[in-house]
């Protein structure tokens, strides 16, 4: 399948935390010729079906996005919400979303709010609250909204987002970077060494419930127990508000090597490895240091009697919002990087770290 396709048919999927199944299941059904399976938290563990007797290498990504969840129906028919993720008040009026009711049909709305018509001058000043937001399907009562379109209690929401890409700058566009691009590189990564003979065992995870506590994840690295972790992840680009000596997460530039963040500080022994791979490749990649945030990767690094992981990020400008923007180089150079990857790991060097 075409890369950016590929991509594409990932990001315009439903996954809010939690409610994943429609991401996990499109992936099971183009991933046939490895072992799938999915656990009860929704993580899908992928497996070559020749596996030997040598180190486990967790290749891993979550599939869930930022979104919100039904909280209250109103009388006059809008609905309360609640967030699933990290999101910012200004990022959410305004937008279309996706409401998918347990029928499994998706029903679309708008995030609206007072209009400023009605807004006092003070009002007009300040942010406005969570729970003074609503989304509006277009009905007028409880009844319609509750028995025309089934909604519940519970449904998930996700932002309505089509993706697009541009080939005169090689972008793309859509919702979900953060992280259907990880999703869309374990899939091409396992699908190129299927039948490459390693010197490790390479299990693609497909994780869930990032984005409220990497809660996934630490299933993940109880059920594999890895003995080396690669976590894949659309991170925050800062290039459009850094001026070009102070960014490290410019789209086009390379991909990123995360050394700390709120969850995890990288072991610099497997950082200067993956360094060493990237250079004698060619790949690009930008060095990142964040005070805040975090990966998947803070669950790998201290499980079981801690897991040697780098985190390789994709940098995505305006995660957590519903539009989002990639270099379809990067993306390209991280399949490239976690193959090479692959490729050099041997128990040798993973006892070294």
């Amino acid at each position: 399948m075409n890369k950016i396709k590929l991509l594409g048919e990932l990001s315009n999927l439903h996954g809010a935390s939690g409610h994943e199944i429609d991401v996990v299941e499109f992936i099971k059904n183009s991933m046939t010729d490895f072992n799938c399976k999915r656990d009860s938290i929704n993580n899908l563990y992928i497996k070559k079906n020749d596996m030997i007797d040598g180190p486990t290498v967790a290749l891993d990504c979550h599939s869930d996005e930022v979104g919100f969840i039904v909280e209250n129906i109103n009388s006059n028919g809008t609905i309360n919400f609640l967030p699933l993720g990290g999101w910012h008040i200004t990022n959410i009026p305004a937008h279309s979303v996706v409401i998918k009711n347990f029928k499994g049909e998706y029903i679309k709305g708008v995030v609206a709010s007072k209009p400023p018509h009605f807004m006092t001058a003070e009002e007009k000043q300040k942010l406005p609250k969570l729970d003074e937001l609503v989304i509006d399907i277009g009905t007028s009562s409880y009844d319609e909204t509750v028995n025309l379109y089934g909604i519940e209690v519970g449904n998930p929401i996700t932002p309505d987002v089509i993706f697009s890409y541009d080939s005169k700058i090689d972008v793309v566009r859509g919702k979900a970077f953060d992280n259907r691009l990880g999703c869309a590189i374990v899939m091409e990564i396992m699908r190129e060494i299927k039948n490459i003979n390693l010197n490790v065992n390479p299990i693609g995870v497909i994780s869930s419930q990032e984005e409220v506590g990497l809660r996934g994840a630490q299933v993940a690295a109880n059920t594999i127990k890895p003995d080396f972790a690669i976590i894949f992840e659309g991170s925050p680009a800062d290039d459009t508000f850094k001026d070009a000596f102070s960014s490290k997460g410019a789209i086009g530039k390379g991909v990123q090597l995360r050394v700390i963040d709120a969850g995890m500080i990288s072991n610099p022994r497997v950082q200067e490895f993956v360094k060493n791979i990237a250079r004698n490749n060619n790949i690009p990649f930008q060095v990142i240091a964040r005070s805040g945030g975090s990966t998947n990767g803070g669950k790998y690094h201290i499980a079981d009697k801690s897991i040697p992981t780098v985190v390789i990020g994709i940098p995505t400008r305006y995660i957590h919002t519903h539009y989002t923007y990639a270099s379809v180089k990067d993306y390209k150079n991280a399949i490239l990087l976690g193959r090479k990857l692959l490729e050099a790991l041997t128990e040798d060097i993973i006892n070294k770290f």
